[in-house]
């Protein structure tokens, strides 16, 4: 059930990495446009060109100044200081674009990023253009450019911005019937951004109502892009699988989320990977100790 995330790796370690996910049975690579200043897919495309069996799921929504102004030349977004947008003329020219500098076909899935940005509070317009959004990655997998879409956010269930239902909905809209290609959702899953967690260990929120869906849930900054490692104790870590280092504890926190079906972790480094591999393919923390643990870490010193 690991991913390889790619938003943290620096750019002259990405293809290394991007190897070494492929050794894995079922290996998956997260990345986006805008990573490694706009370089990461011209950096992955010799790698998964070299094992075609590699999944990658790319990203629309932010931009980098450069393809902002190779966006506003190809009339899609407004002017060319945009630096986030879902409007459906700018996804089906994202996903193209993202498509020739992976070289592949087909992309396997397409997330939109963060679709809440810009729009916080303004609830109608947001869901307006997730469904215009919707309809254009539904028309990419009909013309076989894509397996399936997701929605990556970090806030977007947290600030009431979305909920579960409501994607599903637009998405059933967008495909005109219930049969729609929405399967995926990443949200940060860990011991400080823990409402999502702490939700699905009680069969609620958007983890557990995806997964009652059948979509995968991939949980993004299993150790909050590298602080936990600062900020968890041995004491906690102790607490969620005696003998585990901090890193290992966490890493295994995430894994054992009910519902999750995917960790990504951005790592360049061989030995982590491994210990990373052997974690998250490890039997699962308990429920009842995950409670334990975030009930421990709520409590005032």
């Amino acid at each position: 059930m690991l991913g390889l995330g790619t938003h943290r790796i620096p750019a002259e370690q990405l293809a290394a990495a991007a190897r070494r996910a492929a050794s894995c049975p079922s290996g998956w690579i997260d990345t986006a446009p805008n990573y490694c200043g706009g370089r990461a897919h011209r950096l992955l495309a010799p790698a998964l060109a070299d094992h075609p069996q590699l999944r990658v799921a790319t990203k629309a929504g932010f931009l980098t100044p450069a393809a902002a102004r190779a966006a506003h030349a190809a009339d899609v977004i407004e002017t060319p200081e945009v630096r986030h947008s879902i409007d459906a003329g700018f996804v089906r020219w994202q996903t193209e674009r993202s498509r020739t500098e992976l070289g592949r076909y087909q992309v396997d899935a397409v997330f939109l990023h963060n679709p809440e940005d810009g729009h916080r509070g303004d609830h109608d317009t947001l869901a307006n253009r997730l469904r215009a959004a919707f309809t254009v990655l539904e028309e990419e997998v009909r013309e076989g450019h894509l397996a399936a879409y997701g929605v990556a956010t970090w806030s977007g269930f947290t600030d009431g911005a979305f909920t579960v239902p409501l994607l599903d909905r637009l998405a059933t809209e967008a495909a005109d019937g219930p049969e729609h290609h929405l399967r995926y959702l990443q949200v940060p899953v860990n011991l400080v951004v823990d409402a999502h967690l702490d939700q699905a260990l009680n069969g609620r929120g958007p983890i557990a109502q995806a997964s009652q869906r059948g979509w995968e849930v991939h949980a993004s900054a299993p150790l909050h892009g590298g602080e936990l490692l600062t900020l968890a104790t041995p004491e906690v870590a102790a607490l969620i699988q005696a003998g585990a280092g901090i890193a290992a504890a966490c890493l295994a926190a995430a894994a054992s989320c009910p519902g999750v079906s995917r960790v990504l972790l951005a790592t360049a480094n061989p030995a982590h990977w491994n210990d990373a591999l052997a974690v998250t393919g490890a039997p699962a923390i308990p429920p009842q100790t995950l409670r334990t643990v975030l009930d421990v870490l709520a409590t005032p010193d």
